[in-house]
């Protein structure tokens, strides 16, 4: 087994496709079937179940799939090492996150670390929760900033960031009532993003604790800025982050109106890869992150909604 093997294995499982696995790893869709079939023929076992509808893994697939993880975060991880012992240590940093979270908390920090460290490359890629995620876990950025999902996974490191809490939105002009419980607001119609994105888990979340079924999506959006402008415009009523309303309330666009019980929050974090020996652009961001955007706490503590 070789990492080519295993990034063209690792792609046709993430996109139960050969052809986008293909275009992921710049490989022609020959070429990719020849080193997983190569792969198989290797391990003597059929790894991925292939039919009109895509591939997936078999169940020796599955097994293998967790090593060939792990194995490709080691190889990156010994390459890092042995740069740094040769005192040609990474000058840059990658840093995924959300685009609310990324404009309206960590811009500040962010311009402050970059006058701190002169010589040190930032980078900043926008992504959804699952799509940072999937990067972290590639290798493909060092650190991502979201909303805690209380998913465990012992290859990451987590620090509490902050509680950012969530408010109910309405068109200012829409004459909204003053919702008494969360069964009543769960007759209200709702602009959120789709299910399986963190705002979407939060907003799920805040009805099924309080054992009430979600009110009825009408209008789905892939942004929070989007939300709101439709929200503004009469499309319906949204749960938010408190962060990003700012600039719409300002415009006189929306208006925040009195959640029933106990305001929802969600816990921000920052995670990254655990590695045996740290790069020291990971180890300065950290270090500033501690000093100037949160309060050092025990990593990987379980982290709680309130909501």
């Amino acid at each position: 087994m070789n990492p080519r093997q295993l990034k063209t294995f690792l792609a046709a499982i993430r996109h139960e496709n050969l052809t986008r696995a293909a275009a992921e790893v710049n490989l022609a869709q020959s070429s990719l079937s020849d080193q997983i079939q190569a792969l198989e023929e290797e391990l003597g076992v059929e790894l991925l179940f292939r039919s009109r509808q895509g591939v997936a893994p078999t169940p020796a697939g599955a097994a293998l799939k967790a090593y060939a993880e792990e194995i490709l975060a080691l190889n990156d991880e010994a390459k890092a090492a042995v740069r740094v012992a040769a005192g040609r240590a990474e000058t840059s940093i990658a840093l995924g996150t959300l685009e609310t979270i990324a404009a309206e908390k960590l811009a500040p920090w962010l311009s402050l670390f970059g006058r701190q460290n002169p010589d040190l490359g930032l980078k900043l890629k926008i992504g959804g929760s699952g799509e940072l995620r999937a990067q972290l876990q590639h290798g493909l950025i060092d650190v991502a900033f979201t909303f805690d999902r209380g998913q465990q996974d012992e290859r990451f490191a987590t620090r509490h960031i902050s509680s950012e809490p969530l408010v109910l939105i309405a068109g200012r002009g829409s004459q909204a009532p003053a919702f008494e419980s969360l069964a009543a607001l769960s007759t209200a119609p709702f602009v959120a993003t789709e299910t399986g994105c963190v705002y979407r888990y939060l907003f799920d979340t805040a009805f099924a604790e309080a054992g009430v079924t979600a009110p009825l999506i009408v209008t789905e959006a892939d942004s929070i800025a989007t939300i709101i402008r439709l929200v503004a415009s009469g499309a319906g009523y949204g749960l938010v982050p408190r962060l990003a309303v700012g600039p719409a309330a300002a415009r006189s666009d929306v208006v925040e109106l009195p959640w029933p019980g106990a305001p929802p929050t969600a816990a921000l974090v920052m995670m990254w890869r655990r590695r045996r020996i740290q790069p020291e652009a990971l180890t300065l961001l950290l270090q500033s992150a501690s000093e100037h955007l949160s309060p050092v706490r025990p990593a990987d503590a379980r982290l709680r909604h309130a909501g």
